[in-house]
């Protein structure tokens, strides 16, 4: 199933899933069996699943077409955001634009840090770049969603708790980002204000036809103004979601509705490509992601 939350002209956000027809309200149409909130299904989707695919196969008409609704992000208010850096050759590509050796801790653990879970946006949003950056980058990735709490999860255990997954988008102000990260601290300020995550949720089951071993092949694209960019695939991580769950849930217990990142796929940023192949984000620039199985995120800069 792709799970969506969406707002019409005259309803404040609604949760639902997505058929080839439209929009399915699961609230309305279970009678209030079904919780109005991503966050609320999540939370018992043990329970809640059942009946929704049950639903879901019972042929139900749609209650709104896409034209009706705006898109939210799926999870517009996750209760945390954790964002690795999980695909070697991004990491190599950024260290030689920037003159930095690789750092070889980075084979030895899978590492995050923790983003504004605040300023989540779905597709079609508006992206206001900071006032004080000029650097304006994408980046391209995808996300798992959590769908069942655990602490001290093995990586070969972690598949049960992931719901379903999502593309993300983690913006960076460079200049910003470059700054903060001579301080030795985590990126903060140049990762403050927004987060795209969507266009929908996608259940586990459906990514089943991509998956080789406990990898994904899903062809990731990202494209500025309608020129494509960058272009990678997820089957080339080196951390899977399960050694990245494993590693933040040591120690910590992980919540249905956590959010993971996988980090940037190789060339998939402005940083790596470097000017010779685009200039930075500017108001007025369109950025479209896509992932084969999860859709494409949009998004337009202001």
């Amino acid at each position: 199933m792709k799970f969506v939350t969406f707002r019409t002209a005259d309803s404040a956000s609604r949760a639902g899933w997505l058929t080839p027809q439209g929009i399915v309200d699961m609230n309305l149409v279970s009678e209030g069996e079904l919780p109005a909130s991503m966050l609320d299904f999540l939370a018992n989707q043990e329970t809640y699943l059942p009946q929704a695919l049950k639903l879901e196969q019972s042929g139900l008409a749609p209650t709104y077409s896409l034209a009706e609704v705006n898109l939210l992000a799926p999870v517009p208010h996750p209760r945390s955001v954790r964002d690795f850096m999980a695909f070697e050759l991004h990491i190599l590509n950024a260290a030689k634009r920037l003159g930095q050796q690789m750092a070889q801790a980075w084979y030895e653990i899978p590492a995050f840090y923790f983003t504004n879970h605040q300023v989540i946006q779905g597709t079609g949003a508006k992206i206001a770049r900071p006032r004080s950056c000029e650097w304006l980058d994408y980046e391209l990735e995808i996300a798992c969603v959590i769908g069942k709490e655990g602490k001290n999860i093995r990586a070969e255990e972690a598949e049960d708790y992931i719901f379903g997954y999502t593309i993300l988008n983690d913006w960076s102000a460079r200049d910003l980002q470059m700054k903060e990260s001579k301080i030795g601290l985590g990126p903060a300020k140049g990762k403050d204000f927004a987060t795209s995550l969507g266009p929908y949720l996608v259940t586990k089951d459906e990514l089943a036809p991509y998956r080789i071993g406990d990898r994904y092949d899903m062809e990731m694209v990202a494209r500025v103004n309608g020129r494509e960019l960058s272009r990678g695939n997820f089957k080339d991580i080196y951390y899977t979601f399960g050694q990245m769950i494993e590693r933040a849930s040591d120690g910590v217990t992980l919540y249905p509705g956590d959010v993971i990142g996988s980090g940037t796929v190789g060339t998939g940023c402005l940083l790596e490509l470097g000017p010779e192949v685009h200039r930075w984000l500017e108001p007025g620039d369109h950025v479209q992601l896509e992932v084969t199985g999860l859709g494409i995120l949009e998004n337009a800069i202001e």
